[in-house]
């Protein structure tokens, strides 16, 4: 019986499971054998499996996260990892490898296909910034949970006069934000791909409540900076070199306090967007993705990965969803801004 590996890397994201099920499900019915590869890289490097049927994946569908757990090991960080992971292919004796992740983790999954490995990736990214594709499941659900945020934050911002700043994720990209506010009516909404002018914002802020307006919404993206400063982060950096972002909306609604006067309070939304079942859409598309995934194994296309081009379910090479993020384009920014203040 022919094996077929699987691993999630990265961070979690709602629609991580209908993947999985749907490539177990899939492969099933080729008589192939499912192995799951616990927590992301580091469980094809430890060969830290186990054996993936129907009893495994049942139930998961409406579930977030992911039932083989995720990590971001780099398998080329540390010496000799890319030669265990390698060796674990074949000592499986793998048909393929299939890589569910971002651009780190499907990164990684080229590396290893220009070396011999047979790969086939799904892309999977909250912050839907990942290229060669025009939607990643787990971005409705985020989306959706941080409008719902916005849609809170409008009652208790009303009821005190208050200025309410919410910060959400997007590290390099402000899809979330910039959707989310759109859709929740923030008043301001700031972006990494557009350095923030604090002072232009105290004055949408001004100009609104001297319309009578008792209260501002602000969506920031965790990634926004200052234009006269950076992006805020940990000095730790994972194994990809990122580091840990947040603290931009706490900056962002102190300076609206002091130059502004108006009383302002700050949420984080954080995790809280990668938590939850998955929309219908994410579940839909997972389950797309992961039936594409296991097509491109049994047609032998590796180095290819599953994307999602206007409604059709295609393929595209790994390599043309790394090395540059999909970001938000000046001319929908330039819309969003019709609606602040």
């Amino acid at each position: 019986m022919e094996r077929v590996g699987i691993l999630t890397g990265g961070g979690d994201c709602p629609g991580l499971n209908p993947v999985i099920r749907a490539v177990v499900r899939t492969a099933l019915l080729q008589n192939w054998q499912i192995l799951g590869f616990r927590n992301g890289w580091k469980g094809v490097i430890e060969d830290d499996y186990f054996l993936l049927d129907l009893q495994s994946v049942s139930g998961i569908l409406p579930k977030g996260g992911t039932i083989l757990g995720t990590s971001r090991t780099n398998p080329f960080k540390k010496a000799g990892d890319v030669e265990k992971v390698k060796a674990n292919f074949n000592k499986h004796n793998l048909r393929a490898l299939i890589a569910v992740g971002g651009e780190d983790t499907l990164g990684a999954a080229y590396k290893l296909f220009k070396e011999g490995m047979k790969v086939v990736g799904v892309p999977k990214t909250i912050d839907n910034d990942l290229n060669a594709t025009d939607y990643t499941f787990g971005y409705d659900t985020a989306l959706n949970i941080a409008m719902e945020c916005i849609d809170r934050l409008h009652s208790t911002a009303e009821s005190h006069n208050r200025v309410m700043v919410v910060e959400i994720m997007g590290r390099h990209a402000g899809w979330i934000a910039l959707e989310a506010g759109l859709a929740g009516g923030a008043d301001v909404i700031l972006i990494p791909e557009v350095p923030i002018e604090i002072d232009q914002v105290c004055e949408l802020i001004r100009k609104r409540h001297s319309r009578g307006k008792t209260f501002s919404i602000v969506a920031v993206a965790e990634g926004a900076r200052l234009k006269a400063g950076k992006v805020i982060a940990d000095e730790k950096l994972d194994e990809f070199g990122h580091g840990r972002l947040g603290g931009i909306g706490q900056v962002i609604g102190e300076l609206i306090e002091n130059k502004t006067g108006y009383e302002t309070r700050v949420t984080v939304l954080g995790h809280i967007q990668r938590g939850g079942s998955p929309t219908a859409f994410d579940r839909v598309l997972g389950t797309r993705f992961g039936v594409k995934a296991v097509e491109l194994v049994k047609e032998g296309k590796y180095g290819y990965m599953a994307s999602l081009q206007g409604r059709k379910i295609t393929e595209v090479p790994i390599q043309d969803s790394i090395g540059q993020l999909k970001t938000v384009p000046p001319e929908f920014y330039e819309m969003a801004k019709l609606f602040f203040g």
